[in-house]
């Protein structure tokens, strides 16, 4: 009986080529696995070409509640923003897969787990560790990385090598952006965005929406309400976290939301240039952060911003099954307790626009921030604290004077 591979499936060029080349090299049984994050019509006649492809099995498996619920979320709460920038819509998702795949495994008996990363790119990285992490016994084939065997080179070559195995499917040889999409994010790669003297050829590459300058002249108002930093209704309408995403990404994507051209550094140490569509992400997050900035207190904002930016780098790089996220992410539901209440926002040409905020736990007090004394502010105070807040200063500035005069 042959050994089970999974195939980490999406039914592009790459994956379908490694049907056929696991077969060949490897005398593998190739199970393939489709993770469905939210890829939309990307899914459509996966099934013939796998098994047209060779493949004994195809497994499209549904996770996107699960991705928003246990992943984006976290990631919302945590404030986590890769290089104050990236919004992290691919490195939310390799372990959501990552984690199925290892289930598709366990079930199928499988001893081997296959992806289509490339070796310089940071989802090597993400699958991986994650595997190692779940099933430490499992192997793993990159096929890009062993140059030995997999001689392939290019999109033209993986087209002969599929008409070779008497595999006809409908690409072709045209070169397009390298993209990747779930329901968070789609990202573009390559073509003039290699080069960064280059600008982004925005009328061809979008997807999820226009740019600001397309987006109509007339603005759009949201209203959104969280319980304990979770987002419960969209204009008054409750849904679950999927469908709001979705539905800020068709509100985002009209208004020019959430485009962002960013040279981000990768974990394997290279600087790369994308493009990345976030239109309800982005929205969300405002939407929170618009929230919990009435909520938190300074110390605890402050302490939350730091372990936020912790939290996005060990996403990106791939370490979600750790114990440090886990314990980052205990301290972040900590502080969501309270994040309840409306907040009320404008959409216009690429532009989220605050239209106020409410919640039961305010501590945004008028009589404190009023220009006028309230009571619970006497102004005489604030004497005694600038004595003490500015002591270290003026002890400071008296020592070096002090030394300065006893050198004459």
């Amino acid at each position: 009986m042959k050994e089970k591979v999974i195939l980490a499936y999406s039914g592009g060029l790459d994956t379908t080529t490694m049907i056929p080349w696991l077969k060949e090299n490897f005398d593998y049984d190739v199970v393939c696995c489709c993770i469905d994050c939210g890829q939309g019509n990307e899914l459509d006649g996966l099934e013939e070409r796998a098994k047209l492809s060779g493949a004994s099995k195809l497994y499209i498996e549904n996770i996107i509640d699960e991705f928003c619920d246990d992943f984006i979320m976290p990631c919302v709460k945590a404030g986590a923003v890769y290089e104050h920038q990236y919004l992290l819509g691919t490195s939310m998702a390799r372990p959501v897969i990552a984690k199925k795949l290892v289930e598709i495994a366990r079930k199928e008996g499988a001893t081997t787990i296959c992806h289509g990363a490339t070796g310089k790119g940071n989802d090597q990285i993400r699958f991986e560790l994650a595997i190692k992490a779940l099933a430490p016994d499992l192997k793993v084939i990159a096929p890009w990385r062993m140059t030995d065997i997999w001689t392939i080179q290019s999109r033209e070559d993986e087209i002969d090598y599929c008409k070779a195995h008497d595999i006809d499917l409908p690409f072709d040889h045209s070169h397009s952006y390298s993209r990747d999409r779930n329901l968070w994010h789609i990202s573009h790669e390559g073509l003039e965005l290699e080069d960064p003297a280059n600008a982004p050829h925005y009328d061809n590459m979008l997807v999820l929406g226009v740019t600001p300058e397309n987006a109509p002249d007339e603005g759009e108002s949201i209203t959104m309400t969280f319980e304990a930093g979770i987002p419960k209704t969209l204009n008054g309408r409750e849904m679950k976290v999927s469908e709001i995403i979705t539905e800020l990404n068709r509100l985002g994507g009209k208004h020019g939301i959430g485009i962002v051209d960013i040279v981000e550094n990768r974990v394997v140490g290279m600087k790369s240039r994308g493009v990345y569509e976030t239109p309800g992400g982005t929205i969300l997050m405002a939407a929170h952060e618009q929230l919990e900035e009435l909520i938190l207190d300074r110390d605890t904002m402050e302490t939350k911003k730091r372990l936020g930016s912790q939290f996005a780098q060990i996403v990106y790089e791939g370490k979600w099954f750790t114990p440090l996220r886990e314990a980052i992410q205990a301290f972040v539901d900590v502080t969501q307790e309270y994040v309840t209440g409306e907040v009320k926002f404008r959409l216009y040409k690429g532009n989220i626009i605050k239209a106020g905020t409410v919640s039961p736990y305010s501590l945004y007090n008028e009589s404190l921030a009023s220009f006028t004394t309230g009571d619970l502010y006497d102004h005489h105070d604030a004497s005694g604290f600038i004595t003490l807040f500015g002591l270290p200063l003026k002890v400071r500035a008296m020592k070096l004077a002090e030394t300065k005069n006893n050198s004459k």
